[in-house]
């Protein structure tokens, strides 16, 4: 009986190792709440990472720059698991995502920082397939959804109307479609 119970007492102590080591999470953030998420994570002093590329936008004659995520709607956190809750304090996630491959998601972070640094031009380009739904973020358009008919060249979404059999191509940049999971 004395052997089950160091067994079980193990176990608990691996568990209790493995809460107080770091991971990585992605944090899947309200609409346009990154920057706001990021702040937070800096005023709790948990690392983490919003790889932001410059943007230009044009207002008429005026140009403005800005910083913009690369990956709009979401903020990589390294945090100890009973921190979780102190990441949903103010309301500005959705869901919190828990990466399973940590050392391979560290290279693929290390890999974005890397083109960051270079200060090469970017563009955001979703994984796309054919059939996948997606949603216009913004514009007179907003809230639209359609379907993805060309992902090798995606020049928008296809609005279908069932009951005809036909659809219509609007033309959309993909930086704003919004792919349903």
């Amino acid at each position: 009986m004395a052997a089950s119970a160091s067994v079980t007492d193990g176990e608990g102590e691996e568990h209790a190792m493995a809460a107080a080591i770091p991971r990585w999470y992605v944090a899947h953030t309200k609409p346009r709440c990154e920057k706001k998420f990021a702040a937070l994570m800096k005023a709790e002093r948990f690392e983490h990472e919003l790889p932001l590329i410059e943007s230009v936008r044009r207002y008429g004659r005026k140009k403005k720059k800005y910083q913009k995520p690369i990956f709009p709607g979401y903020v990589f956190v390294r945090i100890l698991p009973t921190q979780k809750p102190r990441c949903f304090q103010q309301e500005l996630l959705v869901r919190l995502i828990e990466v399973d491959q940590q050392k391979h998601f560290e290279h693929q972070l290390e890999d974005v920082r890397k083109l960051v640094a270079s200060g090469l031009e970017v563009m955001f380009y979703p994984q796309l397939k054919r059939g996948a739904t997606a949603r216009i973020r913004s514009g007179p358009l907003r809230g639209v959804q359609g379907v993805i008919d060309d992902p090798k060249n995606p020049g928008g979404i296809v609005l279908v109307v069932d009951v005809l059999r036909q659809g219509v191509l609007v033309k959309v940049p993909v930086e704003d479609l919004e792919i349903d999971s």
